[in-house]
């Protein structure tokens, strides 16, 4: 019997979201399109059109020794061009983004290769070759795991996922790379992912209803769909806990688990 690949427990909505992003099968709904040269402003590493800056040769113009692995291990198109690693870092509001960070994680790790990633409070960095990096930043920023007020792209100073929203629903950023424009009714930022002013401004679009959120959302909520609420995904989680003590601290007891 062929494996068949899991992801994650339960029938509730969160669950199967978490299961739906993780899987790299799954097309993830595009919902936005800014372009790739705005995708790299917000960034701040290179000016659009700007070559890009290398760490070594080419890997077609090398002369590594011979290895098993290499042969093995097809390269990404950064690691042929000898692209410098560089990164995007996402916040995402606690109430109700379309993902949480170490969710992110999972499906960073489920989705693309080549890449090297990290969990803290409210954000989630990714790092990875640079020309890989803005084809994957454009990808999420388009796709419905992203939302204008909810998910905040801040390289510095990331704080505020925990804050209550203000009166249009943005989730706070205390260096306001983006704003409100009341115009338009959307979001654009004015300010690069390290809080340095853009040239002009630039849309990610208008923010989606709290009803739309609640229905993409990967996060339980006493308010909205609370774990325990989903018996599979509570035993699972349970479980995980009490196998990690265990192991800690009794690891003769997980014998057979």
């Amino acid at each position: 019997m062929a494996y068949q690949r899991q992801f994650y427990p339960g029938n509730s909505v969160p669950a199967k979201n978490r299961r739906r992003y993780m899987d790299p099968k799954k097309k993830l709904k595009k919902l936005r399109d800014v372009s790739m040269d705005d995708v790299v402003r917000i960034m701040g590493h290179r000016v659009p059109g700007e070559n890009y800056k290398s760490i070594h040769a080419p890997l077609d113009e090398g002369n590594e020794p011979d290895c098993p692995i290499r042969k093995l291990v097809v390269p990404i198109e950064g690691a042929k061009k000898g692209d410098r690693v560089r990164y995007i870092q996402f916040t995402d509001s606690v109430y109700f983004a379309p993902i949480s960070p170490y969710q992110r994680a999972w499906m960073y790790l489920s989705r693309y290769r080549g890449v090297d990633t990290g969990t803290l409070s409210g954000r989630q960095i990714i790092e990875v070759r640079e020309r890989d990096l803005e084809v994957m930043a454009k990808e999420m920023i388009d796709n419905e795991t992203f939302d204008p007020a909810l998910t905040g792209i801040r390289g510095a100073t990331v704080h505020g996922h925990a804050c209550r929203l203000d009166e249009h629903g943005l989730m706070f950023d205390g260096w306001q790379r983006y704003i409100w424009d009341d115009k338009k009714k959307e979001v654009v930022y004015v300010k690069d992912q390290v809080a340095i002013p853009l040239d002009r401004k630039i849309s990610v679009g208008k923010p989606a209803s709290m009803k739309d959120l609640r229905s993409r959302t990967t996060i339980f909520r006493a308010d909205g769909v609370d774990m325990r609420d989903d018996k599979e995904v509570t035993e699972y989680g349970l479980r995980i806990h009490k196998l990690r003590t265990l192991g800690g601290y009794q690891p003769w007891k997980v014998k057979g688990e």
